[in-house]
């Protein structure tokens, strides 16, 4: 352990906050674990954030890192590498210019939730004070957006009134629209403690498909998509027919209820039962549950807030938690789910295109006074900006000419990929400030700004429960990389002096200066934490706000008195209509496609896609389908399917599932053009999941429906298939894989992914109408190496079959199947596996499907920290003696003593759960 030093910071994924301990040796990191001290996990990490380290690999670094400014002169010309000075004075004049000719709306900037509010402070003041539009707005549109809005139009300020716990205390957890084992693994192992310490403590998820957390709840309700609102409409008309609502409390501390209980008296039991897809006594069970509950408390994420009627599905939620009173008390209140790690910090400093600093509303002149006043400035613009989708609608149509984007990918994220595409290209500027050079949004940048990342930033982020927490720099920044808020500072600088402004209104040195701007903004406001500072998050820890000059401590939960945000202390119930989806299924497009979340993959994959044992559980792109759809059909397991919307298509492979029901479909979110593509229909090319999303708005949040699209999936008849798989340096697998995407376009449909462990593994998956070329496949194999003397070769051009096989020191280093690929299923698991090849023989090139005797594949791994495998589970719980075993919990205790699996992160322990209950006696007899 000498020289190695050891650094408190927090996870750059999801909102939950974790702390993180950094062991690094002050050139490389080493590795990660939990901060036992800090209270958003105590010590646990989710397979993502333990895998942290690894994203940090110096070998995975010098392959997808951005280390230096480039710049191109035309945009058919390639990017060379600039120097930070004459890319700034260029992107500043530039600036200067379009302003000058065509406004300050015409430019804008798209930012990100994964930014410290540092860098969004500055980025906001830079558009809203310095150059006069609103045209900044940031990914969390695409995700909290809605929830923003529906905590304003109720409670009077967006601010989650709970904390995590509120676990502890609650009698009734209302899950809905989040697969929080999945999304949110830290925050559902406090579920999981809260429940055993107490077995009366009930979880109800109301969920389209039956995850992970739907299997683990005590009643499910498998709601239809986008019908939320009429679903919490129907629990509100039953907990006011059976008096469960509190009459004393909404007549002391709100307003409006009288217009919402004429709505909701249509919302009947029977019509919300068929409305949502769901049985009357199941609705009536929920609402007894929730309404008869001392302590009610409702988790909430992109299910609701994804949507075209996202704020009213936010809203409904709240209404029923203010009419019995499941708010401002321990174990109750309305908790949305944050995606990002600081998309909270964002909204905090009025980081969206309709807010300003400290919660204060665009359209009160007297906010926009004290802003402009704070940021020394005559005004600040009174007209909201474009905001994420409005946004590359207008630079498509020229309005915007000039787009800077940092931290994101929306070539990737975005709905609607299309309209995204043609806005790229159409703009004067694309500029693209990015510590990684792989995503699909570098392609369209004309100058490329290199940022620092994880392990490189310092200063601060909120999480979910208003935490606020130091984020820490743990390495140096490499070569020419620079801060997101240095970028910003410098060029401000560069463009007052071309404005003719003497006195800058950037002065900042650190971001500690930011930070205490920031904090002198909230003086006063809900959000008050000039009791804070630097030293104290320091000395002290993570802190909750509001945390006012004279505190001692943060506020553990709001509106405990009642008295809410608003021009009268009373919180706001909501008219909420339930509406149908924006786009219905019909004859032409039948299925509901919803997207979400993979257990191990985060977003866009720039960085857990670095991973190769992070694809181990959800190795490849697929669509989901009810098994009875599939039959109907004629398709099974890996058939190519076409999926496609209004907007688009893609060709993925489908996957029967138990997790849906007929009529849906499901494709994880994190999908795109990195990892699945192809030619299109008319040569335009494929974007993975978002060719097919939706790009309607919430007319409230303008967040777009991203959780809901209309599709038709027919069978894809390409009956020539090329798969190429093997073993690859580690300082090349992830440049072979970017190198790939050019060829991936070249077939109707093609991915490329990663898998390994100790090693790193790179497959290529094609499928065509026709054969490829020898020359297209030769070139392929050439990139994994396949191009010596000691590659076996059997090739049947008659039926239009090959395998290729690269043996090195007696074993499988990689393998290329050409026409029938059906002896992927063991040859892949053989080298992976690593077991000498010398046995096998003729085997290897024979073309035969079966595997050798004796050789069992190992199969999907369920448990990443300890790579157990779905085999290796069912054999040992085929050994147990079920009769006299007990309980599943005892059960599953047995698992864990035996192979380990579910002891370190736990994300695996829901899925393991479902193993055991689906090992019915008879099965295991078998």
């Amino acid at each position: 352990m000498t020289g190695l030093r050891e650094t408190k910071t927090t996870c750059c994924y999801c909102g939950v906050g974790c702390g993180v301990i950094v062991q690094s040796d002050g050139e490389k990191i080493t590795g990660v674990r939990g901060d036992p001290d800090h209270p958003a996990n105590f010590g646990r990490l989710c397979t993502k954030g333990s895998t942290l380290h690894l994203t940090a690999n110096p070998v995975l670094q010098q392959q997808t890192r951005l280390l230096h400014p480039e710049m191109r002169a035309t945009r058919e010309a390639p990017r060379e590498r600039a120097s930070w000075d004459a890319t700034m004075e260029f992107i500043a004049k530039k600036f200067a210019g379009t302003i000058r000719d065509h406004g300050p709306d015409s430019v804008a900037f798209y930012i990100s939730g994964q930014l410290l509010t540092e860098d969004y402070y500055v980025f906001n003041k830079l558009a809203k004070g310095l150059i006069g539009t609103n045209n900044v707005d940031t990914n969390s549109r695409l995700c909290m957006s809605s929830a923003v809005a529906g905590y304003k139009q109720t409670l009077g300020a967006d601010a989650p009134p709970a904390c995590y716990e509120d676990f502890d205390h609650a009698e009734v957890v209302f899950i809905v629209g989040s697969n929080t084992a999945y999304a949110h693994p830290i925050i559902y192992r406090r579920i999981e403690d809260a429940r055993k310490k107490n077995p009366a403590l009930k979880m109800i998820v109301a969920d389209p498909r039956r995850t992970d957390t739907a299997r683990d709840a005590d009643l499910h309700l498998p709601i239809l998509p986008g019908t939320d609102v009429a679903l919490f409409n129907g629990l509100l008309h039953i907990c006011l027919w059976e008096g469960w609502i509190d009459d004393d409390y909404i007549d002391a501390h709100t307003e409006g209820f009288s217009e919402l209980k004429r709505t909701v008296r249509d919302y009947t039991p029977k019509f919300v039962a068929d409305t949502c897809g769901i049985r009357e006594e199941d609705l009536l069970q929920a609402a007894r549950w929730f309404g008869q509950s001392k302590s009610a408390l409702s988790l909430y994420c992109q299910g609701l807030n994804q949507s075209a009627s996202g704020t009213a599905k936010n809203a409904a939620l709240i209404n029923l938690h203010l009419a019995t009173h499941q708010i401002g008390k321990p174990g109750a209140g309305p908790f949305s789910l944050t995606g990002q790690p600081n998309a909270m910090g964002g909204r905090e400093v009025g980081g969206l295109a309709n807010l300003l600093s400290a919660h204060r509303d665009m359209a009160n002149p007297a906010h926009r006074a004290e802003v402009a006043r704070l940021w020394g400035v005559d005004d600040v613009p009174s007209r909201p900006g474009k905001t994420a989708v409005e946004m590359f609608e207008a630079i498509r149509s020229g309005d915007i000419k000039v787009l800077w984007i940092a931290c994101t990918n929306p070539a990737q994220s975005l709905p609607d990929q299309k309209l995204v595409r043609e806005a790229l290209k159409k703009a004067e500027l694309v500029i693209v400030q990015e510590a990684y050079k792989t995503t699909a949004t570098v392609d369209y940048a004309d100058v490329l700004l290199p940022a620092t990342t994880w392990g490189e930033k310092e200063g601060t982020v909120t999480n979910s429960e208003r935490r606020i927490t130091r984020f820490k720099p743990v390495l140096p920044k490499p070569e020419e990389t620079r801060h997101d808020w240095e970028v910003v500072n410098d060029f401000a600088r560069r463009l007052e002096s071309l404005m003719g402004r003497n006195e800058t209104i950037f002065p900042y040195a650190g971001v500690e200066d930011i930070w205490n701007e920031h904090r002198e903004s909230t003086r006063g406001r809900d959000l008050d934490i000039t009791g804070l500072s630097f030293q104290i998050l320091e000395e002290q820890g993570p802190q909750q706000w509001p945390f006012p000059e004279g505190a001692t401590q943060g506020k553990k939960r709001l509106y405990e008195d009642g008295v809410f945000p608003t021009a009268n202390g009373r919180a706001k119930f909501v008219n909420t209509v339930y509406k149908p989806v924006a786009e219905p299924v019909d004859a032409r497009f039948p299925f509901r496609l919803t997207t979400g979340r993979l257990r191990d993959q985060w977003h866009g994959m720039s960085r857990t896609g670095t991973v190769a044992q992070l694809f181990a559980h959800a190795s490849e792109p697929a669509v989901m389908l009810a098994k009875i759809d599939m039959d109907r059909r004629l398709m099974k397991d890996g058939d190519l399917v076409h999926v496609t919307s209004r907007r688009g298509s893609q060709i993925l492979p489908a996957i029967a599932s138990d997790d849906i029901r007929s009529g849906q479909a499901f494709i994880g979110m994190h999908w795109g053009e990195e990892y699945v593509s192809g030619r299109g229909h008319e040569g335009d090319g494929t974007y993975g999941v978002n060719a097919l999303t939706l790009p309607a708005l919430c007319p409230s949040s303008k967040q777009p429906e991203l959780k809901h699209a209309a599709v038709k999936i027919l069978k894809a008849e390409l009956p020539s298939r090329l798969l190429v798989f093997g073993w690859v340096e580690p300082s090349r697998a992830l440049v072979l894989q970017s190198a790939l995407r050019p060829t991936m376009r070249r077939f109707a449909y093609a991915s490329c992914t990663l898998f390994g462990r100790d090693k790193t593994g790179v497959l290529f998956r094609s499928a065509d109408d026709y054969p490829a070329s020898a020359e297209l496949v030769s070139e392929i194999e050439t990139q994994f190496g396949m191009d010596g003397t000691d590659v076996l070769r059997y090739d049947d051009p008659r039926r239009g079959n090959a395998r290729h096989i690269l043996v090195r020191d007696g074993k499988l280093r990689a393998v290329s199947l050409s026409g029938d690929t059906s002896a992927e299923h063991w040859l892949k698991d053989y080298l992976e596996s690593e077991q000498p090849v010398a046995a096998l023989g003729r085997l290897l090139l024979m073309p035969s499907t079966k595997a050798p005797q004796g050789f069992k594949a190992r199969g999907r791994i369920v448990c990443n920290c300890f790579n157990v495998a779905e085999t290796e589970i069912c054999e040992t719980m085929a050994t147990q003696d079920w009769i006299n075993s007990g309980t599943p919990d005892a059960v599953l205790a047995n698992l864990q003593g035996q192979l380990k699996c579910g002891t370190n992160c736990g994300s695996c322990v829901p899925e393991l759960k479902k193993m055991i209950l689906l090992q019915t006696p008879t099965s295991r007899a078998a």
